[in-house]
Order: C-alpha cells, then structure tokens, then sequence
C-alpha cells in the first residue's frame, strides 16, 4: 500500500471527525478518556466547529491507496503556548488511524512538517501534546522532538516540544 500525502481542506470535515472518534474510541478502550474525552468528537457542536477550523488552512491529508488514515495542521502557535523565539511552523493536529497503527503515519507527517518548514525559511517546528500520556511523549522524543515546557488548560495538562530545521538543508 502506497503512502501520499495531499494538501486538505473544508470537504475533509467529515474525515477528520472520523479520525477523532476512532482516536477517542480507541483511547476510551484503553481506559484513557483523560485526553480527549469519551464522546464522539462527532456529536459535539463545539468541537465540529473546531474540526472545520482546522480545514481552513494548512491541512494535509494522509492516505494509504486513496484511504484516509491520518491528517496534519500546520500554522501558527495557538494562544495557550508561550509565543516563538523564533521563525517557526506549529503543528496544530497530528492525527493517524489507529486502524493502521505500526505504518510510521505520524512519522511520516511530522516529516512532511518539517519539509513545510524548511520551505518557509523557518529553523524551528514546535507542537504540543497531552502530557498524561507517556508512551505519546516518548513517541514525539523518538521523532526527533524535545521537551521545552509545559502548560495547563483547564486541567488539561500539555507537554510542548521543539525540533531545529535547518532551512537552508534539502529534503
């Protein structure tokens, strides 16, 4: 099965809301509702107006043989994350399948991120997690991200990270 990635947009909505709920249902499985709750990102106005957001600009969809299995947003940091220090790209949602967990999707985003990156000249990308969930943490240090601070939205506690781009380096 053949990987592409291709850029994304408001007619993706629906795929998107799909990929939260299979994320919250598998986690929900796990006993790990912390994260993201336990009802279907689906049934929730507020976060369907989020996922639609997230269409708007700098979506990138996934797809293996012209299935949707993951999803990438890239932009500018949001509110809840101490501002740049320098030129940077934020990634805003890094999202798989768990259906095909194990096929380096996220891997393959977070290179995609970079690749954005460098094409915009910027030497920093930056994206934040759940911090309640450890094995996630350690995914993103195995990427080539690491640790830079903290914050807490409501309760919601979240891990930041940080990985140099070196713009001027191809690929």
């Amino acid at each position: 099965m053949a990987l592409t990635i291709r850029p994304g947009g408001l007619a993706d909505t629906e795929l998107l809301l799909e990929l939260f709920d299979e994320a919250v249902a598998w986690m929900v499985a796990r006993g790990q509702p912390e994260q993201w709750g336990s009802e279907p990102w689906s049934a929730q106005p507020e976060r369907v107006r989020r996922v639609r957001g997230l269409t708007r600009t700098g979506l990138s969809v996934a797809e293996l043989d012209g299935e949707p299995v993951g999803a990438l947003v890239v932009g500018a940091a949001p509110a809840y994350v101490p501002p740049p220090e320098r030129p940077e790209l934020y990634v805003n949602l890094l999202l798989t399948s768990r259906r095909h967990a194990g096929r380096a999707i996220g891997a393959d985003l977070v290179r995609v991120a970079v690749a954005q990156a460098r094409a915009a000249g910027h030497d920093v990308v930056r994206v934040d997690c759940y911090a309640g969930a450890p094995a996630l943490v350690a995914w993103y240090e195995r990427q080539g991200f690491r640790r830079c601070g903290t914050f807490d939205v409501n309760g919601w506690p979240g891990q930041i990270f940080t990985m140099s781009v070196d713009p001027s380096a191809g690929g």
